[in-house]
């Protein structure tokens, strides 16, 4: 009878709480500039081999981390692209596993060569959800700065083909 009201209590509860302030809504944006990186790491890693499996553009926020969750295969060689905003002055990129162990962590500033692009090779132990973490920091321009994650797989990567180096 106690489990059955805290199970009511807790469905007003949560019926109650205005959850359309706290979440999260992904938006896509538009950046000539990026596109044009879009579509030459496209063409670069297409004729490398590489298949397409997700992009996205996304609307970031200055300092705030764009969580994006990818189904990965063991022994599968894959490809993680992220673009930040021009003028964001930095970039970095965190990649979790499934038991929320950090695997991946890159991080590039603005001047450097290709500054706003972070592009790294990972191969799962496991076959899992991963999720990448992108953030850019920018001190001017705090909100609607333009993103873009892709996802590329090696074309007969999971039939053992050469393993890469996690540079």
């Amino acid at each position: 009878m106690n489990k059955t009201y805290l199970i009511v209590a807790a469905f007003i509860f949560l019926h109650s709480t205005s959850f359309s302030q706290d979440v999260i809504r992904l938006q896509s944006c538009s950046n000539d500039m990026m596109s044009k990186q879009v579509d030459s790491l496209k063409n670069l890693y297409g004729n490398d081999g590489y298949i397409l499996l997700k992009e996205a553009s996304i609307n970031m926020e200055s300092e705030f981390e764009m969580p994006v969750i990818v189904p990965l295969t063991q022994g599968s060689w894959y490809q993680f692209v992220f673009i930040g905003d021009y003028s964001s002055r930095l970039y970095e990129v965190r990649m979790y596993d499934w038991q929320e162990r950090q695997v991946i962590y890159r991080q590039k500033r603005w001047g450097e060569i290709d500054g706003n692009v972070i592009v790294y090779s990972y191969v799962p132990q496991f076959s899992e959800f991963h999720m990448m973490k992108p953030v850019q920091v920018n001190k001017q321009k705090k909100k609607n700065l333009c993103g873009y994650v892709m996802l590329f797989k090696r074309s007969g990567s999971e039939t053992g083909s050469p393993v890469p180096q996690n540079p």
